[in-house]
């Protein structure tokens, strides 16, 4: 494995890609009444939500998400604003699109959202959720908890580890979203945040790995 911008050793790539393969749910995509669209720092999501508008896997899609934690100057007039402007640019018209500006966490993003097609008058009964890759299935964790009555579709832009670690530009940085992912997975539940996943002993092996290794600047502190 070369190192780049905050390298990681060869150990540390295959700890990562375990868990990168772990946190992708590995759906089928099928048609669904809706999409929603979670904030984030990564373009890549409005990007494939056009991508699955065109092949007509649903009709409504939800850009949902305020301003960005980790990357506040990036989309300065929040997450979801940004990413209807970049879904207008591919292709997707406007009536297909609904904004939710204020959410700040996955929660939200999949509670305000509900909210939205609610007051729309939509209704509901497969949803998919559109993220980055190594955030399907703490997505998939949190609705199951918060809108348990619908059937969850999770997507992803489809990416090896590999060219994901290239398009982001900082190994280290990668790696610790993995981890802090994981981490959530991990605790969610005991908070009523999320519903239980199963863990595979080496993912968490290798998390704890990675953590030990400083992986660490994801993590929620006590």
């Amino acid at each position: 494995m070369t190192s780049g911008q905050g390298g990681i050793t060869d150990e540390q790539w295959s700890d990562a890609k375990l868990i990168w393969d772990y946190h992708q749910m590995g759906h089928d995509l099928r048609p669904c009444d809706v999409a929603i669209g979670l904030g984030s720092h990564d373009l890549g999501v409005p990007a494939f939500a056009a991508e699955l508008y065109r092949a007509g896997l649903f009709p409504t899609l939800v850009f949902t998400g305020g301003s960005n934690p980790t990357h506040p100057d990036r989309f300065p007039r929040g997450e979801a604003v940004h990413f209807r402007e970049h879904a207008l640019e591919l292709g997707v018209p406007d009536s297909a699109i609904r904004v939710e500006p204020n959410a700040t966490n996955t929660g939200q993003n999949i509670t305000l959202s509900r909210d939205v097609l609610d007051s729309a008058g939509v209704e509901v009964h497969a949803v998919m959720l559109i993220a980055m890759p190594y955030m399907e299935r703490r997505a998939y964790a949190t609705c199951r908890k918060v809108w348990p009555e619908v059937d969850v579709v999770c997507a992803s832009a489809p990416m090896e580890f590999d060219d994901y670690l290239k398009a982001i530009g900082d190994e280290k940085l990668v790696v610790d979203m993995l981890v802090g992912d994981l981490q959530r997975v991990i605790e969610y539940p005991r908070l009523g945040f999320a519903i239980e996943q199963d863990v595979p002993g080496d993912v968490h092996a290798a998390y704890d790995k990675l953590l030990r290794s400083g992986f660490d600047r994801r993590i929620l502190k006590p």
